[in-house]
């Protein structure tokens, strides 16, 4: 109940945070200044979202249920705003568990790193010079952590695959009447030769 309660309440003020440029006009800067700077860009940006939550997904399914700290669908919050700013804390730090759970018994998935994105982006909502650069640095080290993340999901999908069990071949028909009754007739070896009584 209390990081459900934290949520709510840090959600609210976000959304304040949000609100604030519309209201005053003046200090109109900031992470809403970068978004009316990319214009028809935004949405290329939301297409980019739903890639980076896909890739998010992907990783977690390939992680043992056992080892996974959140559902794997659950990066889709990331797109519920402003829920998803505080909520993206969360999101990355489940995968960022679950991988290194993981890690323990898949030494491909070690070394697994938190580039802080969420933090700066954070940061971005601040109305100033500061945010809008915030904004950028947060764009930075979400591709990076993009990058990382398709770079695990690689390599435990190549493992998975290569320790997949082969599966056995189907067997023919008939072919276990005729293991119960014997090889079949003129498949029996040969008989050694008979030794001469002299010899």
């Amino acid at each position: 109940m209390k990081p459900l309660l934290f949520k709510l309440v840090a959600t609210a003020a976000v959304g304040v945070a949000l609100v604030y440029p519309f209201v005053n006009l003046d200090r109109r800067s900031g992470v809403l200044a970068s978004v009316e700077r990319l214009g028809w860009l935004a949405v290329v940006f939301l297409i980019a979202v739903a890639l980076y939550c896909r890739s998010l997904q992907r990783c977690l399914e390939l992680v043992r249920p056992g080892a996974r700290a959140a559902a794997p669908k659950s990066v889709w919050l990331m797109f519920l705003i402003p829920y998803n700013f505080v909520e993206g804390f969360f999101i990355i730090h489940n995968v960022s568990r679950s991988l290194r759970v993981q890690a323990r018994t898949d030494a491909c998935l070690a070394g697994f790193r938190s580039f802080g994105w969420c933090t700066a982006q954070m940061v971005s909502l601040v109305p100033s010079r500061v945010g809008e650069l915030a904004g950028v640095v947060a764009i930075g080290l979400w591709l990076v952590h993009w990058r990382f993340i398709a770079g695990c999901r690689t390599r435990a999908a190549r493992r998975r695959w290569r320790f997949r069990p082969r599966a056995k071949p189907p067997a023919r028909p008939g072919s276990a009447a005729r293991s119960r009754l014997g090889p079949p007739r003129g498949s029996w070896p040969a008989r050694p030769p008979r030794r001469c009584a002299g010899r």
